[in-house]
């Protein structure tokens, strides 16, 4: 009888782990080490971490988690900060981005088609968005065998089951209401960083239920004030926003962060969907949390971070929409005055994004000159300062304005969202939506205020944009052939905002 059930057993594990390997599942590598292997002890694990943690509210819409990765009884509470504030949230696709701790590629590898395991249940890969990233770029690929005995993207798991809705593990290992998109990040040029965070923005597209999950630990090393000191210029290069930044100082050493790549290409992901506000969380480091501060004690460095975007509002308060159309109406009258562009220089974060923005100058109700980029390609008070010159005297459709006429125009600032191709004309809100069409060397943009303006239809809205700004068949819009992408602006102008 024994040998009987003996022989049932075994040829059920066989069944299950050959089944296991057919469908692609991940097993982890990692608890009983980083985390309680037993369902119990790592959910109460967790719990308690979640009791304890005490993160201020943040305002708008959560987009992205910076979290570290170490074993939980290190980072696990400082963790818990951050995850904390997207308990119950209905997110139904987390992208989770860490790096490649013990094998060197180029690029970011995907695990592709499958489910991830932990003692709290089955997790299943979104392979519909999977989908939208296949093809787009050889330094974004699948391979699954990057994950193998990788903790930055397994670790975060457990936290992401306990906090978000509609996860029914346990047991039976049945998949919950939310899927994963797991991502191993290896080395990268920034050019790659800044590619596969433009490629992961167009897939997520206007999707409001994603969430990116970038994990990472800060300094590595010897010195307890050494910690504190390369930390702090890290957690400063974060704070900005700044992933170009951050990305330069990780390669000369005075940044430093195991997941740095990952940080960037999620900053750079985030603010291509709008995001503008950053709040750290909590910081520490395995030697506080120990209580072992002396020197020559191997110390790593926890942070959480929370970024956001507000919904329902513009991007920039109404002091920073003060300081640009000031930037606008100063830099028009120095440049008419001297014929240079006038030096200005600006420390907050959110003007120092880059960022496509049009100036639009109407002089009595009518216009008289609208000039801008699309893709930002420096800061943005430095786009609003070049764009309003060129509003100004490179119009082709008027004469250069003149000094006395200055006084005379209304200026209003257009701040856009970043570009994001659509395939069906249905995904267009008129009065929300600025519009470019694209077909070969042609193309044309609305801004979102021209349908308000013109009360036009969807059609004639597409139809004019086609044949007057593009200079392309009317219809053209209709072909598949013909790109459409959408964006989003902030708009705002003297008029509703007193100089």
């Amino acid at each position: 009888m024994r040998k009987k059930v003996f022989l049932f057993i075994s040829i059920y594990i066989l069944f299950f782990f050959a089944s296991s390997l057919a469908s692609s599942v991940k097993w982890p590598d990692f608890a009983g080490q980083f985390y309680p292997d037993k369902q119990d002890d790592l959910s109460k694990m967790i719990d308690t971490y979640l009791d304890k943690a005490d993160p201020f509210p943040v305002t708008g819409r959560l987009m992205l988690l910076i979290s570290p990765h170490a074993g939980y009884g290190f980072s696990g509470q400082t963790a818990a900060f951050g995850y904390k504030l997207i308990k119950g949230k209905n997110y139904k696709t987390v992208i989770v981005l860490g790096p490649s701790h013990h094998k060197a590629f180029n690029g970011a590898a995907l695990y592709g088609p499958g489910a991830f395991v932990t003692p709290l249940g089955q997790i299943g890969i979104d392979e519909e968005f999977l989908k939208k990233l296949s093809d787009k770029d050889p330094e974004l690929f699948v391979d699954p065998v990057v994950f193998s005995g990788e903790h930055s993207v397994e670790v975060q798991l457990p936290f992401l089951q306990k906090v978000l809705p509609d996860f029914s593990g346990a047991n039976n290992l049945k998949s919950g209401g939310w899927k994963l998109v797991p991502v191993v990040v290896g080395d990268c040029s920034l050019e790659t960083c800044q590619e596969i965070a433009r490629i992961f923005a167009e897939a997520i597209g206007n999707r409001k239920d994603i969430l990116v999950v970038a994990s990472s630990d800060l300094y590595h090393g010897y010195d307890f004030k050494e910690a504190n000191a390369i930390d702090a210029v890290t957690l400063e290069l974060i704070k900005k926003m700044d992933h170009q930044g951050l990305y330069y100082a990780l390669r000369d050493g005075s940044a430093q962060a195991c997941g740095g790549f990952p940080i960037a290409i999620s900053l750079e992901i985030a603010k291509r969907e709008g995001a503008t506000k950053l709040a750290l969380l909590n910081h520490t480091n395995s030697a506080v949390v120990t209580g072992n501060l002396k020197k020559g004690e191997w110390t790593v460095g926890y942070s959480s971070w929370a970024v956001t975007r507000e919904e329902g509002e513009g991007m920039l308060s109404v002091q920073l929409k003060e300081k640009l159309l000031n930037i606008a109406r100063q830099a028009i009258m120095t440049y008419l005055q001297t014929g240079k562009k006038m030096p200005v220089s600006e420390t907050d974060p959110v003007l120092n994004q880059k960022s496509g923005a049009f100036v639009t100058l109407n002089q009595h109700h009518d216009l008289r000159g609208c000039i801008g980029s699309l893709v930002g390609s420096q800061p943005l008070y430095l786009t609003v300062r070049d764009m309003a010159i060129e509003a100004a005297v490179d119009d082709p459709r008027f004469t250069p304005l003149t000094l006395a006429e200055l006084k005379e125009v209304e200026i209003e600032i257009s701040v856009l969202s970043p570009l994001v191709k659509i395939s069906s004309v249905d995904e267009i809100e008129l009065g929300k939506h600025g519009v470019l069409v694209r077909r070969g060397y042609q193309s044309g943009v609305f801004l979102p205020q021209v349908a308000t303006e013109t009360g036009w239809s969807k059609d004639e809205f597409l139809s004019n944009l086609c044949a007057h700004k593009a200079g392309i068949a009317a219809d053209a819009w209709k072909d598949k052939d013909t790109q459409i992408f959408i964006f989003s602006a902030d708009v705002f102008s003297e008029k509703e905002i007193k100089r």
